[in-house]
Order: structure tokens, then sequence, then C-alpha cells
């Protein structure tokens, strides 16, 4: 057969998909959005990487960090920036303070001019915020005037909250961490961090199963119509057209249909691509110009997806024999093998084996093996699932009208059925396993932070220029605060340059001492030796009455001013440590009120731990109000239990991001082929009707027909599932453990969509099912 005949021949299938009358040119829209559907999602997941190169770039050109040793001058050209960043709710805010020191100070990325004492420049997003009535608590914690909106070169996203903000004397706080001076802002990378295996292993992972459902879907799509379309081809017998010509005509069909996808999903892409700007995906928000996909993989796409018509178009027709009188489709069909679909699987696991066990400690997984054995498996539950339903049903029995009708239909054509519900069976494998390993390798990535929080739940950090008892008074008379533990907190060292022994000095009341050492008795003047806490192995040479100390110490460089001589009193008492608020056991020095020098105020830092009473609402933002009303640098942090790898962070949060836009494409997908089910049967329906068959009965036996292989569908996919997960854990060398939870959650969601889309369907269907529909042309 010559190139020049296929061409010809794929040609006039073309012709027939947009001349061929109504049912030519609705099976090709329903083909078409079906594809653009998939195609949509395809370039938007080839956006991603730019998206996030994107993100990267701009955090990078915004940042604000100092990594010199050396402190840099004060001058024309420098400004000082203080870290003001706060929280609201479950929302991080991104704040900055400003202090200019001569007139070309630097700007940061999209702001035109720096704000004055007073003034603040804020994000489009914090703006509408602080404007509405959910954001009038954390506007009196932001009472500046408003004279300006960051543009989209310093935002990392169009959801994101931000803001600048003009202040003064912030120079004398300058210590290279949260307060800086800059010439300018941003700074390149020098270096990479190698990735650690075992999150490059759950990357491939997510991958693969965020796309293969897209996949399964687009391949489906093409297939949309397929009945009528034979019939149709069956009179091209009739005029001279072979059985294989009829195949490549069927398959130009689907051509015309797939290359009208992409620009459907063009379209789609576009009209998601303006909407990604103003949503909010788990805390993750994108400008519209981030999601620019890749030109070789928007290609790639380009050629795939017509390609895959053709031969999936080509393989469905393998089995089917269309006759110039007919299609032979109506004859029991022969029953499928199970042999050869089990080998997919069976492959799968067998390029995943050679990897058990290698864990993070034998390096990087090799990813052709790891892409390659997962979506065997998983292309293994669209070859498994026709299989099962067909053995499923085939024994199923009498019942209601209702359910006798779904199963016969079922019975006489279960591959589309399983057709139906192929993407969303393979999604939830795939959801199921990664559920499996995030659960099985949280642990590596997560530690405790020791804090005990049933003692305090929050810190707020007072710089030297605010009066600690101030500040805890203020606190204290906080709404919401239950408790206040205030502290001064700093160094001892033997020498006041490079000591060669240090310890900790802390100075509070007595009940606030107590809480961090157990103290024989306590009265205003007192100071303790606490001996035998972790960590520090120098404070029994360092309790010698009569010994000089120095607070604050300086390391490397010049001698701060700040530092002050202390020396050990003669009736020093002995106190043993005790767990503290922050759940390590203090050791050095514990000063009453009374025995601290005030010189040495300065040379320490303030810290106030709070016990918040729960019932309250918005307690802690009440805190976060009052902290920032104590200063500029005043800084409230919440506690919590844990702590988790920002990079495992960052890949569960993609995971949930993606799985979202997978959950859509199905539904929407779905919705599709159910509406084309309905097509195909609406004079079956309307017959029905006409002989008296109730619209209830009609309306059950769709749902039963949806339920059926749903049912099925969601079985085999935790059982692939479990099967894909328990073997990256044994990759990971992580004990195999099911989550439960997860399973049934993953399976859950999977059957919630389906039911949203059969109550979609209910109108269209009662819309068909009337005697009318009989009338044809």
């Amino acid at each position: 057969m010559s190139a020049r005949q296929w061409g010809a021949d794929l040609a006039l299938g073309v012709r027939f998909a947009f001349t061929g009358g109504r049912e030519g040119w609705t099976r090709a829209l329903l083909t078409a959005v079906g594809v653009g559907l998939g195609v949509a999602l395809l370039l938007l997941t080839t956006a991603i990487p730019n998206a996030l190169d994107v993100r990267h770039d701009r955090e990078m050109a915004r940042a604000d960090i100092s990594f010199s040793d050396e402190r840099l001058p004060a001058g024309d050209g420098t400004v000082v920036v203080a870290h003001a960043d706060t929280d609201f709710r479950d929302k991080t805010v991104r704040g900055r303070a400003l202090e200019p020191e001569g007139p070309r100070a630097p700007l940061p990325p999209g702001v035109e001019k720096l704000p004055a004492v007073g003034e603040m420049v804020v994000s489009p997003a914090l703006k509408d915020f602080l404007e509405s009535d959910s954001g009038k608590l954390l506007r009196e914690r932001l009472p500046d005037r408003i004279v300006g909106t960051i543009g989209e070169s310093g935002l990392v996203g169009s959801a994101e909250l931000a803001f600048y903000r003009g202040a003064e004397g912030l120079a004398p706080h300058v210590d290279g961490g949260r307060v800086v001076r800059l010439e300018e802002f941003g700074f390149a990378e020098a270096s990479t961090e190698r990735m650690d295996p075992v999150l490059l292993l759950l990357v491939l992972v997510v991958f693969v199963v965020l796309l293969m459902p897209v996949a399964v879907f687009i391949a489906a799509a093409v297939r949309f119509g397929g009945e009528r379309r034979d019939r149709r081809l069956a009179a091209l017998r009739l005029v001279g057209a072979d059985g294989r010509m009829t195949r490549r005509i069927a398959a130009g069909e689907a051509l015309a249909g797939s290359v009208l996808g992409l620009v459907f999903g063009a379209v789609f892409f576009l009209i998601g691509r303006q909407a990604a700007g103003r949503a909010e995906v788990f805390d993750v928000s994108v400008f519209p110009s981030y999601l620019d996909p890749s030109p070789l993989l928007a290609l790639l796409v380009a050629v795939a997806v017509p390609a895959a018509a053709v031969l999936v178009t080509l393989l469905a027709l393998r089995g089917v024999v269309i006759e110039p009188l007919g299609v032979v489709r109506t004859v029991r069909p022969a029953r499928r093998r199970l042999w050869w679909r089990l080998l997919l699987p069976l492959a799968g696991l067998a390029m995943l084996y050679p990897m058990i066990g290698k864990g993070r400690s034998h390096g990087d997984f090799n990813q052709y093996l790891v892409v390659g054995g997962v979506m065997l498996l998983l292309v293994g539950v669209t070859a498994l699932l026709p299989w099962v339903v067909e053995t499923v049903v085939a024994r199923l029995g009498g019942g209601a009208v209702s359910w006798q009708l779904a199963v016969r239909r079922l019975q006489l054509g279960s591959g589309t059925a399983a057709r139906m519900v192929n993407g969303i069976a393979v999604a939830v494998a795939g959801a199921i396993a990664l559920q499996m390993l995030f659960a099985g390798v949280d642990d590596d990535y997560t530690e405790s932070t020791g804090r005990d929080l049933t003692r305090a739940q929050m810190q707020v950090d007072v710089p030297g220029t605010a009066p600690l008892d101030d500040a805890a008074e203020k606190l204290r008379h906080t709404e919401g605060v239950r408790a206040v533990y205030a502290y001064y907190e700093g160094t001892l060292g033997d020498r006041r340059k490079d000591p060669e022994r240090s310890t900790w000095a802390t100075v509070g009341d007595c009940a606030a001492l107590r809480e961090v050492a157990e103290l024989p008795s306590c009265r205003d003047g007192d100071v303790f030796a606490v001996a035998g806490a972790q960590w520090d192995t120098d404070m029994p040479e360092l309790a010698e009455s009569g010994r000089t100390l120095y607070l604050d110490p300086a390391y490397g460089g010049d001698p701060k001013t700040t530092q002050v001589a202390w020396p050990v009193p003669g009736d020093l008492k002995q106190a043993r440590p005790r767990t503290g608020l922050t759940g390590s056991d203090r050791g050095g020095f514990l000063l009453t009120r009374g025995a601290l020098p005030a010189a040495a105020v300065p040379a320490l830092s303030g810290q106030v731990y709070l016990a918040l009473d729960e019932s309250v609402k918005d307690a802690r933002e009440h805190v976060r109000n009052t902290a920032a009303a104590i200063g500029p640098l005043a800084n409230a942090t919440t506690w919590s239990d844990t702590r988790q790898s920002g990079r495992f962070t960052s890949i569960r949060t993609g995971l949930f991001v993606g799985a979202a836009c997978v959950l859509a494409l199905i539904g929407a997908s779905l919705l599709v082929s159910q509406l084309e089910q309905l097509r195909e049967r609406r004079k079956l329906l309307s017959s029905l009707v006409a002989f008296g068959t109730r619209r209830r009965t009609l309306s059950l036996s769709v749902l039963w027909q949806t339920a059926v292989p749903i049912t099925l569908g969601l079985l085999l996919a935790s059982v692939v599932g479990i099967a894909l997960g328990t073997v990256l854990l044994k990759m990971t060398a992580t004990p195999v453990r099911v989550d439960w939870a997860s399973v049934l959650g993953m399976t859950g969601v999977g059957a919630a969509v389906v039911l949203v889309v059969t109550l979609l369907s209910l109108p269209p269907l009662l819309r068909l099912m009337r005697p009318d529909g009989l009338r044809t042309e």
C-alpha cells in the first residue's frame, strides 16, 4: 500500500468528518472537546517547569539576604531592610520595612518609589484583602497608608500577600539576619544542591501518575461515536471500498477530530491560562505570563495526539467486521483473554524489581526504569479492567427491571463502559500508590520541634529598643492570652572576643525561671547556676565565684560595643535543669531581674512565651496585632510540634495542585463521554418510553450502568495502587504499611466524581427519553 493511497483515504475520512451531515460533525465536535480537554492539561503540564523557573527567578531577584561576613557601610546607595513577615490565619504575608540611607537607595523589583514612614506599597491581592470585611483585623496590624501597588516583577504569584513599608531607626539593628543593609536586591545562586534520591523518585512518580489519566482520556475520546461511525462505514462497502480502506477512512475521521481537538485544546489552555491568574490552589498562584509551554514539548503534543488517534482507531477496529450490509458486532464476541493483559503489570514490576532495597544511600534511581515500570503498571489497569467488567457482568442475573436493563446493556458492550471509567481507575491507582509513598517516607522528612504546646503556643521576639516589661504587660492584657513568660536571653563567654568557653544567660522573674529549671527557693536578686544540662559542658568551669564573664561576646571581627563585663556572684545558688518551654533543658546562669545590671540589657534579647486560650476566636491574630504595636521589629511566631522539609512539602503541594487539575479534567471528560453514550442510545431510549417504560426505571438503569463498572474499576485500582505503593516503599527501603485512610479517601473521591457526573447527565437523559426521538430523516 502506497503512502499516496494512505493519504487519500485519510483525507477522505477527514472530509466525511466535516461534510457527513449532523452525525459527522457532532461526532467530530464531541471528539474535539474530549481531546481538547486532555490537550489543555498536557499544555499546562508542559508549562509547569517554566512557571516554577519564573517563580524561582522572581524570588531570587527580590532576595534581601546578606551572605557576607563583612558589614556593608552606610552610603548614598544603600537601604536597610528589616523582615516584617506575618501570618493571618492560614495565610502568610511577606513584609519588609525599608529605610533608605541615601538618594540612590536601590528599589525592590516591582516598586517604583520607596515608601516614606507611615506609607506602604502592597500587592494587589493584599490591597483587595485589606479593603474587604475579612481583612479588618489584619488592617489593625498594617495601619500605614497605601500609596501604591507592587508590580508583577516583584511578586511570585497573583494571589501573593506582600507589602513594603517605610521605616526609620533600623540602622542600629543591622545584624545580617532579620535586618540587613543592601546595595542591591537579588543574588545569583552559585550552585544547585543535589536532590535527595527519594525526593527525585517522588517527582518522577508524580509526573507519571498525573499524566497517565490524561493520555487514557485522550485515547478514549477519539473513539466517541464509534458504533454509528462503523454503521456509516458499512455504506462505503456497498460502493466498492474494501475492509482496509474503511479502516483508513475511520482513522481519517479520528485524525480530523484530534486535529480539531488540538485547536480546542489551545483555546481551552488560553482560557485556563487567564483563569489561573485569578486562582489559588493550596496557597500556590501564578501569573498568566508564567504559563508558557516549552515549544519542543508543545510540538511533541501536537504530533503525538493525532498519531495516537490514528493508532487507537486502527487497533479498535481489529475485532470489528464491517460488511456492506452492516457491522458484525451484534453476535456474541469472543471472550477476552487474560494472559496478555497480565503481562503489562508483570513487566512493570520486573522493571522496578532491580531497584528494591536501594533506598537513598545507593545513588539515584534509574529514571527510565521508574517511568517505564510505573507506566506499565498503570496501563495494566486499562488492560485488565475490560476483562474484569466482562467476567463479572457475565455472571450477573435477575433483579429489578432497571437492573436487568443495565446488566443486559453491559453484557452486550462492556468495553464501552470500561473505557469510560479507565481514566478514573488509573488516576485512583496512581493516587493510592503516591499516598502510600508519601505516608511511608513522611517521617524521614518531618522532625519534632520539641516544643511543649501544652505550656505555650506562641513566641514574641522583643527588640532591645522596646522595654520587655512593657511588652509583656501589653501581651498579658491581649485578648486570648492566658499566661505570659518573659525572659531576657543571651550568651556569656570567658573573653570579650572569640571565647573558649561560653554558656547561656537567662533573666526573668521567679515564676518565669521556674519554667526552665527546678529552683530550691527564689527571690528577686538571686542568681542560679544550672549544671548538667545537655550540650552545656563549659558550665562547671565558668561558675566560679568572682570570675568575670562577658555578655554577648564577639565571634570574629571587632568586639561589639554592647558587651558588658559581669562578675559571677559569691552567693551563687545551684539549680537542676528542667525541660523548658522550647522542649530542651537549658543550662547556664539564671538571673532574677534584681541581679541584672542595667547596662547589660542592650546585650540581651527579649523573648516572651505565651499560653493561649484556644476558645477565643482569632487569639493568635490579636497577639500578632499587639506585637506589631510593640515595635516594627517585634516578631510573633506560632509554635508547631513538627517541622517538615521544604522540598518535600513543595512536592506534596505540587501533587495536590496537579491532582486538582486532573480531577477537573476527569469530571469534564466523563461528562462528555456520558453525553455521547446517551446520544448514541437516543432511539433505544425513545423506543422504551414509547412502549411504556417509566422514566424512573430508565434513569436507574443508566445509574447502574455507571455504578457497576466504576465499582469494579475502583476495586481494581485499589489492588494495583496498593501493589505499586508497596513496591515503591520497598524501593526506598521503607517499612511497608498500607495507609487505609488514603485508600478509602482516594476511592471515595473517584466515586464522588462519577456520582456528580451522573447527576449532571440526568437532565439531558430526561430530554432524550421522549417518543419524538424516534423521528428520523
